[in-house]
């Protein structure tokens, strides 16, 4: 056998035993790696752009959200994401701009962060459930997916705090960030897709 046949069998036996591990850790430390996720969240939070003609920035979130999902599954994921809205919301500085408070939550920002939530849950129980989506383009497509259901969230309270109609809220709310999300869930998706086994039966 060649060295980089080798290299490859050595390649999909250890993401196979990775994630072989992290199904049967206990509770308490599947806990661990969620509460990790929300950290890793609340720092890609600090990787922030400010717009022109929107208070909302572009920030690394939506990275550590879908990547969230896609390694913990949808119920540690979720959670991962629930621990990170429900302490940042607590006081925990590690929103955009080192804030906390339920201030961030209630206002204009906080849809966007309790759509991290279902978002995450949703890459994770679909990429649990279906071998087949653990390849780059469809799980590019389920994490474009899933940056819409952020977006519904985001856009909803926008319109809510500043009043906005939908052609305001479209504009200031979803449209300046299409295609860097995009650009984030390609990432994502490819690096989330060399990280999982693609078998059903966990050969691969």
């Amino acid at each position: 056998m060649s060295s980089l046949a080798q290299a490859r069998d050595w390649y999909v036996g250890a993401r196979r035993r990775a994630f072989a591990w992290r199904d049967e850790l206990s509770w308490p430390a599947k806990m661990a790696l969620a509460v990790g996720m929300a950290c890793f969240t609340g720092l890609a939070a600090q990787a922030r752009i400010h717009l022109p003609n929107t208070p909302v920035p572009v920030t690394g979130q939506v990275f550590a959200v879908l990547l969230c999902g896609a390694l913990l599954g949808g119920g540690w994921g979720g959670l991962s994401q629930l621990l990170y809205v429900g302490v940042g919301a607590l006081g925990a500085p590690w929103f955009q701009g080192m804030a906390g408070g339920v201030g961030v939550v209630t206002g204009v920002t906080g849809g966007y962060l309790l759509g991290f939530i279902p978002a995450a849950m949703l890459v994770g129980f679909v990429t649990r459930r279906f071998a087949l989506v653990r390849r780059p383009v469809p799980m590019c497509l389920l994490m474009v997916g899933a940056v819409g259901l952020i977006y519904a969230g985001g856009a909803l309270q926008f319109s809510m705090v500043m009043h906005t109609g939908l052609k305001a809220t479209l504009d200031m709310a979803v449209a300046p960030f299409i295609a860097l999300d995009i650009a984030k869930a390609m990432l994502a998706a490819n690096l989330a897709a060399a990280l999982l086994p693609k078998g059903s039966d966990g050969r691969s």
